[in-house]
Parts: structure tokens; C-alpha cells; sequence
């Protein structure tokens, strides 16, 4: 196990049960412990408390989970520093902080600006929306173009990027 394979920032994104969240805490896992997990998700229905906890259940006793469902950009300033970071993921928080009426771009300005703040390193799970059909209603629509853009923004700042497809890596940067 290294101290830290890791560079500061890594940004990992794919569709879908692409094999992302697996590959991005195999990355974590490969630093010392301990690790930091910041969970977006919430488990609004049966399906997604499923989903949630069969990625508990992959997750060892080294894993420290925090909750941030809307404040991720404090969570990340509160623990950005303590080693190993994995942020799972940027879909969620942006669609809780869509649904909960929040200022879109305040919001997003926060997380970039607690991303390049934070010592890191720090690994970033989020999903590519854009390659799908366009929506067929104009939420659906807003969301797919803002994480698209939310997507750009962290890419931008990020030291490596990785697209996973069908559960294998392609380094983008």
C-alpha cells in the first residue's frame, strides 16, 4: 500500500453501472487508511436504500462515512484534509441541490472553491449524462445540461480525470 498513489484531485465519471463508485474506492483503498467516505444519496424509496447499502456493505471498517446530501462543499472543507477522501457522487448532490430549489450556481461555485481549497487526496464520483437521448421534459432537460456543465467545471480543476465504460478505466487526463 502506498502513502498516496493519488494525486490532490481525481475525477471519475461514467453511465450508469458502469463499474465507476468500484473503480474510484479501489483508488482510495490502494492509500493508507484512513479513508473518508462523503455520501450524496438518499434513500428517498426501497430501491435506492438498496442501492445505498450494498455500497456499505462493500465498504470495510477502514471507511469513515460522513453524510451530505446538500452540503458538500462543507463537508469537504471540514474533511478534505484528513487523508484519503472519496466523494460519491456529484449526480445526487446536484439533482437534491436542484430539487431543494437551492441557487444552482451559488451552490456549484461553493463546491468548486471547497475542491481547490481542499488538500486532498480527493476522489469525485460523478455520472456523464450527455450521452443519452435528449429528455423529453424540461427538468430532465435542465439537469442533463447542468451536470454536464458541473461535470466541465470539476474536469477543469481536477489532476486526472477517468471515464469508465463497461467497468474498464480510460484515462481522459
Amino acid at each position: 500500500m502506498n502513502a498516496s498513489p493519488l494525486p490532490r484531485l481525481t475525477f471519475v465519471l461514467g453511465g450508469a453501472r458502469s463499474g465507476k463508485s468500484r473503480y474510484a474506492e479501489g483508488l482510495v483503498m490502494d492509500c493508507a487508511p484512513p479513508w473518508v467516505y462523503i455520501a450524496t444519496a438518499q434513500a428517498h424509496d426501497d430501491e435506492m436504500a438498496v442501492r445505498i447499502a450494498e455500497h456499505r456493505q462493500r465498504r470495510d471498517g477502514g471507511w469513515r462515512t460522513v453524510e451530505a446530501p446538500l452540503d458538500l462543499p462543507g463537508a469537504i472543507a471540514a474533511h478534505g484534509s484528513e487523508g484519503p477522501v472519496l466523494i460519491d457522487c456529484l449526480t445526487l448532490w446536484l439533482s437534491n441541490v436542484m430539487l431543494t430549489g437551492r441557487d444552482l450556481v451559488a451552490e456549484t461555485q461553493r463546491l468548486i472553491a471547497a475542491l481547490r481549497n481542499a488538500d486532498g487526496p480527493i476522489v469525485i464520483v460523478s455520472n456523464e449524462v450527455g450521452f443519452g437521448i435528449v429528455p423529453d421534459n424540461a427538468l430532465a432537460r435542465k439537469f442533463r445540461d447542468a451536470q454536464g456543465r458541473l461535470n466541465m467545471q470539476v474536469a477543469a480543476i481536477a489532476d486526472r480525470a477517468v471515464l469508465i465504460a463497461a467497468g474498464l478505466p480510460l484515462t481522459l487526463k
